[in-house]
């Protein structure tokens, strides 16, 4: 069953709420308030089962929203995931401002099917509906043109007369929204689920609800779910659509979820629930922002409201290139937000100037992770171009060049697009068999820049060896860290020079080939004795000197082969006078994470006990754990992490 979200929209008191009424038996308007006044103030719900042209049933789920200005941010929330819209448009008094006001909004969301409904046709004679009717087409036909940027949108809509008083024109209008509803494309439900949170509240026997229209991806019942922003998570105990019970959800939908692990109080609309660790809040979203044609010039750095789905907050506008956006134009922004939200490539959303408040433009969201590090205009428009026009590889590809030598994991990928992994998974694969990005542990690097930290790699250790000829090579973590380099795209490089033979790798030691130490006799012999002095000894180590003094070689070449263990991480200095065998460190490291599970929290005379040293050892290694984080020091005492 193909589910399409309907809305309404118009000018307060041209008959949406009646409408929906007529159309499916349910009145919408359900609070005291509305009631009394005659007017709608916040959303309303209702559904329609219709046969489609081809004879499938359509599930029309309709969103029926407050036509009054005072209640325009009511309106937004509800019209931000719908597929199709009702423009009303009451025959006695024909066009009006908030008529404009939502076109524009609809336009802007790029809703792109609508049905524009002439009610109260039963008020005017023919020939003044006729007039009506001409003046709609006219405004539709003028509004399409203003923007190119907005196409034929609404161009062709049908128009409607129907009455709810009198049900002429009413099947008519059913049998226009199946046909028009059989063409909306379906959402995508492999994406990854996204439900923008319009009501919240308790029912007794069940507890929390939250309703919503699924945007994207589809949800389980006893799926966990994570609540955005904010970052808690939610156990679905139950599912409905349209008062059914289903095990899941798919996009289209409009369903209300029982959960399980959160308060009525900790849920508000404008939350929204996405599957777990997935997916981050922003602050931040580059965008291609458009003004419209009614609005004043706006500058940069001006402070907007705005709203996407059914969240809302206060944005800083930062124009890139600076300067000022003229009326109907389009460029790239930079929304500075003041409440962290949801947000992915591709979700569209409204801006409202600051006082008074009136709807001036909106646009698309481009990139949901911009870099804070300051770029090169050039650079920016460059990529931000690429996000609004380029094909899935070239967003993956110009992402992932983004990121430089750090290079990206399908994790990064799936948390800055939205994709669903196995879709990252299948675009990451093509962009490596074609050569283009080079896989470095779990991430994905540009193959130039692969290259380009290669060449550096092997320069660096070239220049060791020049400025250290009597050191047998350079430490790998030493070399990672001079680099700045993870340790991924390290690991890969490092590897692929090695099975190239243009370097040599030897335990924890780069070198370039033939540049290993080659020792004589007495050395090895010394090198031996060292290692048996200090593996023996355990933590009750000699002073180094001692050692040294009673080798058979000089103190030059007795110091070359202490280098040569630091180095290779055989022995360990972890203070002026005091050298570990590492075997030793290790077995103390086993003993702490032993000593936890009796207590986290030891002194220095139950360590002494511990590591059997006196307190001239034991002070120097709780100073060496506290430094590799295996302790953390409070007051006196240390915390075993």
């Amino acid at each position: 069953m193909k589910s399409v979200i309907v809305g309404t929209a118009g000018h307060i008191d041209h008959g949406k709420t009646a409408l929906v009424k007529a159309l499916t038996g349910m009145d919408t308007d359900r609070l005291e308030e509305e009631k009394r006044r005659g007017i709608t103030i916040d959303l309303g719900f209702a559904h329609l089962d219709l046969p489609g042209p081809g004879g499938e049933t359509l599930q029309l789920g309709f969103v029926d929203v407050p036509g009054h200005e005072r209640f325009i941010r009511n309106m937004l929330a509800g019209v931000g995931g719908i597929d199709l819209v009702l423009p009303v448009i009451a025959a006695d008094e024909s066009i009006k401002p908030q008529t404009r006001e939502h076109f524009d909004i609809c336009r802007l969301l790029a809703i792109r099917r609508g049905i524009v409904v002439l009610t109260k046709p039963d008020l005017v004679d023919a020939e003044t509906l006729d007039v009506v009717a001409m003046e709609v087409r006219d405004f539709l036909r003028g509004a399409s043109s203003i923007n190119s940027a907005w196409g034929d949108h609404g161009q062709d809509w049908p128009i409607i007369a129907a009455s709810s008083l009198t049900g002429v024109g009413i099947a008519e209008l059913k049998q226009e929204l199946a046909r028009v509803a059989a063409e909306v494309p379906a959402r995508d439900s492999s994406a990854l689920a996204r439900l923008p949170i319009d009501r919240v509240f308790t029912m007794k026997g069940f507890g929390t609800v939250a309703t919503g229209t699924l945007v994207s991806g589809a949800i389980s019942r006893e799926q966990e779910l994570q609540v955005f922003p904010g970052g808690g998570r939610v156990r679905v105990r139950g599912l409905e659509v349209h008062g059914n019970a289903e095990d899941q959800v798919t996009a289209g939908q409009r369903t209300a979820l029982n959960l399980v692990g959160v308060a009525k109080e900790d849920l508000a609309r404008g939350m929204v629930l996405a599957p777990p660790a997935r997916l981050a809040a922003t602050s931040r979203v580059d965008v291609t922002l458009t003004l419209l044609p009614s609005a004043k010039p706006l500058k940069d750095r001006s402070r907007v409201h705005m709203h996407a789905f059914t969240w809302e907050t206060v944005a800083t506008v930062a124009l890139h290139g600076g300067g000022q956006m003229a009326p109907g134009e389009s460029r790239p922004a930079q929304l500075r937000l003041a409440d962290p939200t949801l947000l992915l490539p591709g979700d569209r959303f409204i801006i409202r100037q600051f006082s008074p408040v009136f709807t001036i433009g909106g646009g698309v969201v481009l990139d949901a992770s911009p870099y804070h590090r300051r770029v090169r205009d050039g650079e920016t428009a460059a990529f931000l171009k690429i996000m609004a026009e380029g094909s899935p590889e070239q967003v993956l590809a110009a992402r992932i060049a983004r990121r430089g030598k750090l290079g990206m994991n399908l994790s990064d990928v799936v948390k800055e697009t939205g994709w669903a992994a196995e879709r990252a998974r299948n675009l990451l694969a093509k962009l490596v068999e074609q050569g283009k990005f080079v896989l470095a542990g779990d991430g994905f690097v540009a193959d130039e820049v692969f290259s380009r930290e290669r060449a550096g790699l092997l320069r660096a250790v070239t220049a060791f060896h020049g400025q250290n000829p009597l050191v047998p090579g350079i430490g790998r973590e030493a070399l990672r860290e001079q680099l700045a380099l993870s340790p991924q795209v390290f690991a890969a490089a490092t590897d692929s020079l090695v099975r190239e033979r243009q370097l040599d790798s030897s335990g924890e030691l780069i070198r370039l080939p033939g540049r290993g130490v080659v020792m004589k006799d007495e050395e090895a012999e010394s090198r031996r004795t060292i290692e048996q002095a200090f593996a023996s000894a355990g933590l009750k180590v000699p002073m180094l000197q001692e050692v040294v003094t009673g080798l058979k070689v000089d103190k030059t070449r007795a110091q070359k082969i202490v280098t040569l263990l630091l180095r290779e991480q055989v022995l360990v200095k972890i203070s002026d006078d005091l050298v570990f065998h590492r075997d030793a460190l290790n077995d103390l490291r086993k003993r702490m994470a032993a000593e936890k599970t009796k207590s986290a929290k030891i002194d220095v005379g139950r360590f002494k006990d511990l590591a059997g040293v006196s307190r001239k050892y034991a002070i120097p290694l709780l100073e060496y754990l506290d430094r590799e984080h295996v302790t953390k020091r409070i007051g006196n005492d240390r915390l075993i992490l």
